[in-house]
């Protein structure tokens, strides 16, 4: 028997918002063990993803929310894999934006549990940075992934269409930062931090706005 545990794959490619286009490097996260997992955000390189899976069974590929980056490879990673596309239904809109003629599979809601091989992942609702973002708590593996809502250094980006900076400071604070501070964050970019890293800046991050 093999321990659930949690590998990182960065990808590559733009973003696409308000007419503006950037590079960027997404973290695709994989929650499981030696047969099956679980992808967070299927991000631009289909291949990558699947040589980050090998032969192991994908049971779900659960996006953190509907910016472009974020599942711009989700419908190629599901039709190799036949797994379900996870989205939250509020950022059922962004989806369609980028993949008119493909609805996901299922919509996510606030608590529900995803089974990711022998542990679970608790979906909370953190809306902000859109108005579907979630991130994933794994109390059994001391973590929380939380796209593009907190990352090392504060929240994410507001200020553009669907996102909202008082709506994404409520959510870290009442959802995120009540979370054990050794549990670590894993964001959608960059690197990974904890809560208790994290906690003392929100007085500032509310001062310096979006």
């Amino acid at each position: 028997m093999t321990l659930t545990r949690i590998e990182r794959t960065v990808t590559s490619g733009t973003f696409h918002l308000d007419g503006e286009t950037w590079e960027v490097d997404n973290n695709v996260w994989i929650v499981g063990d030696d047969s099956e997992v679980v992808v967070i955000d299927a991000a631009h390189d289909v291949d990558a993803i699947a040589t980050a899976v090998g032969d192991r069974r994908v049971t779900a590929i659960v996006c953190t929310h509907g910016h472009n980056d974020h599942i711009n490879a989700a419908p190629a990673v599901a039709d190799a894999t036949g797994a379900p596309i996870l989205i939250h239904l509020d950022d059922r809109l962004l989806w369609k934006h980028i993949h008119p003629d493909r609805d996901p599979d299922g919509y996510l809601t606030d608590r529900r549990r995803i089974a990711a091989a022998d542990t679970e992942l608790t979906v909370l609702h953190t809306p902000g940075h859109s108005p579907g973002a979630i991130s994933l708590y794994a109390p059994a593996l001391g973590s929380v992934f939380t796209g593009d809502t907190l990352f090392a250094g504060g929240p994410g980006a507001t200020g553009r269409s669907y996102s909202d900076f008082p709506t994404i400071i409520r959510s870290i604070r009442t959802e995120l930062l009540v979370l054990p501070p050794e549990t670590v964050v894993h964001p959608g970019h960059g690197r990974s931090t904890t809560v208790g890293a994290e906690a003392p800046h929100l007085r500032n991050w509310v001062r310096r706005g979006r």
